[in-house]
């Protein structure tokens, strides 16, 4: 893989969060720096309280920081203003979380369908992009099955698909193994794997599980606002 400036997705520079207490200033995240390539899945770990709720929610431009700067593919999202954020998130981002919030009584088809609609793609292009992302997952053949009559490593899988099927830059995922066994945990990592060697997306998993941290290309931890390899 080619590492140079034309592969960076992420690029965060010097970022800082802090939250007034009464009179305190609480210092969450401190002076972090972060690069994340093409088809590069880092691993975010640390213990409760460290930061990273607000790492995943600053990366998902949910909120801003209180200084620094941080692009995805070139973008400086933090000068976008919220209504060009939440196009950006649609367009360029795809999030897999650890509940995989998907409708339940819709198909899959209707829940891979419904990201397609919000970014204009006209009806006669969804089927062939809904089809693709669940190619990618082993899943086409459930194309047409209530979302509340699959597994719960299917449906993660599901959420998989849906995440990818805008085509996005950057994958976020929010402990995307935290509900499910053993093997299906593997089953879920071996598909983030092939995502990202494949479709060339960047990813970054916020998680506690380790075996999920050892898969990623690289590993990072957050302990007291910090950010540092592992």
């Amino acid at each position: 893989m080619n590492n140079g400036h034309s592969d960076r997705v992420i690029d965060i520079r010097h970022l800082s969060k802090t939250y007034a207490s009464g009179s305190e200033q609480i210092k969450v995240l401190k002076d972090i720096n972060l690069e994340v390539n093409r088809g590069e899945m880092l691993a975010i770990m640390g213990p409760s309280g460290s930061g990273k709720s607000t790492m995943l929610f600053i990366l998902g431009i949910f909120q801003p920081p209180t200084s620094g700067s941080y692009t995805i593919a070139g973008v400086d999202v933090l000068n976008l203003n919220r209504d060009a954020q939440a196009v950006f998130r649609r367009e360029k981002m795809g999030f897999v979380f650890q509940s995989c919030d998907l409708l339940e009584n819709s198909t899959v088809y209707e829940n891979l369908e419904l990201p397609l609609i919000y970014t204009g793609v006209k009806r006669h292009e969804r089927e062939h992009k809904i089809m693709e992302a669940l190619q990618r997952v082993n899943l086409e053949h459930r194309v047409r099955q209530p979302s509340n009559r699959l597994s719960g490593g299917e449906r993660q899988r599901v959420s998989i698909a849906r995440a990818l099927v805008n085509e996005p830059e950057f994958i976020l995922a929010d402990e995307p193994t935290g509900q499910l066994d053993k093997d299906n945990s593997e089953r879920v990592m071996d598909y983030f794997v092939k995502i990202t060697e494949e479709a060339r997306v960047a990813m970054v998993i916020v998680t506690h599980d380790a075996a999920t941290a050892e898969r990623c290309t690289r590993k990072c931890l957050l302990s007291d606002g910090v950010l540092k390899p592992y």
